[in-house]
């Protein structure tokens, strides 16, 4: 284990920005990619398109619902041991809880300053690999057909317990103030900001996923091509990645409350969302695409980014497996409502105005985070601030001796 009284700044810490960014192509490129399967899905079943969507969302979802557990084996065992098992498991097609929170959590424990830049940097996998996995799905399918690309999908998977074996978790002097999980826990659930930025980012989610569920049968509603509708998604993922770089150095670079930046991103990706159904020429699709892609990826970083401000890197790996299930709610229930309302109305308008409108939604809740207003940058939860919030709420400090002992 790496030892340090604050974050490096760097340091293991870019080969823990490598791991993620591996990681997070390997998961969310996956699910991003899934609308591939979507159209393949409803004609193989013969259902309708609600009830397929919940293949989707529940994949989304277990992998939100299920952090806690991956976040509170990371405390106990450390996160290199989590990831490669969330590895295996995730070949077997139910690994991903314990994954992707244990790699960005111990991403956030190694940088401070550049915090926004390496969870940009680590996040672009994402973008990536959406471009590249949504027309190699289509292919796989058409050579294949599902069960042979699903099969072929679990083989790439199994690149996760590479990314694991590279995490080296790293002992901060704030870890022997905050005490183990479940008085951390105790903590958070009394952390008014904290509560508030939970539900944001459960609204965000409702919305933020149905482009890379329902983009591609909505384009097929309009008699575009399989495999063009697939490279509209590739042409999102490319502008996703510039966003998500983009970001990150904005969020390290502009004074002010990073939650702020979220806010702007987020509200432009609500606003993109609700314009999909206006446009019916390929060009304005391809534009709204671009603009979706770039806004949807830079939200993404700074997003992680403001939970370290709100509850201290002592607390990011309960904090983050917390606030992934309580959101898993939105990723749960949002795809299968996009498709209910286009089974009940016939097309997918009311599916993307929707989705906008939780996004704008989870917009207007940020603004109420602390030092939102601000003209300085929110300052990062101390140590000796920590001690304090845990007297207030009565939550129990390690003994002494246990500090000596973690010592």
């Amino acid at each position: 284990m790496a030892r340090g009284a604050e974050p490096p700044d760097g340091g293991w810490g870019w080969m823990v920005v490598l791991s993620a960014f591996f990681q997070s192509a390997l998961v969310f490129g996956v699910l991003r990619s899934f609308g591939v399967f979507f159209v393949e899905f409803v004609a193989a079943f013969e259902e309708q398109a609600a009830r397929v969507s919940w293949i989707a969302s529940i994949g989304i979802a277990v992998q939100q619902f299920g952090s806690p557990i991956g976040s509170a084996l990371s405390t106990k065992f450390g996160p290199r041991p989590v990831v490669m098992t969330g590895g295996i498991l995730a070949a077997l097609g139910s690994g991903w809880a314990l994954t992707f929170t244990p790699t960005l959590a111990c991403l956030s424990r190694y940088f401070s300053r550049r915090r926004s830049l390496a969870t940009g940097l680590a996040l672009t996998g994402v973008g990536l690999s959406s471009f590249a996995f949504a027309p190699l799905f289509q292919w796989l399918l058409s050579h294949y057909a599902w069960r042979g690309a699903l099969l072929l999908v679990s083989a790439i998977s199994l690149h996760l317990v590479a990314c694991g074996a590279l995490l080296r978790p790293l002992s901060l002097t704030e870890d022997t103030v905050m005490g183990g999980p479940a008085a951390q826990l105790t903590s958070l659930l009394h952390h008014g900001p904290f509560l508030r930025y939970t539900v944001a980012l459960t609204l965000i989610n409702t919305g933020y996923f149905i482009p890379y569920v329902h983009l591609v049968a909505h384009l097929q509603d309009l008699n575009w091509d399989p495999l063009p509708a697939a490279f509209l998604l590739s042409v999102a993922a490319i502008s996703d990645l510039v966003g998500r770089v983009a970001s990150g150095w904005l969020g390290d670079a502009i004074p002010g409350p990073v939650a702020r930046l979220l806010m702007l991103w987020t509200t432009l990706t609500g606003v993109s969302l609700a314009l999909f159904p206006v446009a019916q020429a390929p060009t304005a699709l391809v534009v709204l695409a671009v603009t979706y892609g770039f806004t949807s990826g830079a939200l993404t970083p700074v997003a992680f980014s403001v939970l370290p401000e709100l509850v201290g890197t002592g607390r990011i790996y309960c904090g983050l497996g917390l606030v992934q299930m309580v959101e898993s709610i939105g990723g749960l229930l949002g795809a299968p409502l996009s498709g209910y309302l286009r089974d009940v109305t016939g097309n997918y308008t009311a599916s993307f105005v929707v989705a906008g409108a939780f996004l704008l939604a989870g917009s207007g809740v940020l603004i109420t985070l602390p030092h939102f207003f601000s003209c300085f940058s929110a300052p990062t939860s101390r140590p000796q601030d920590l001690v304090i919030e845990a007297v207030d709420t009565k939550v129990p400090l390690p003994k002494k001796e246990e500090q000596l002992g973690e010592d």
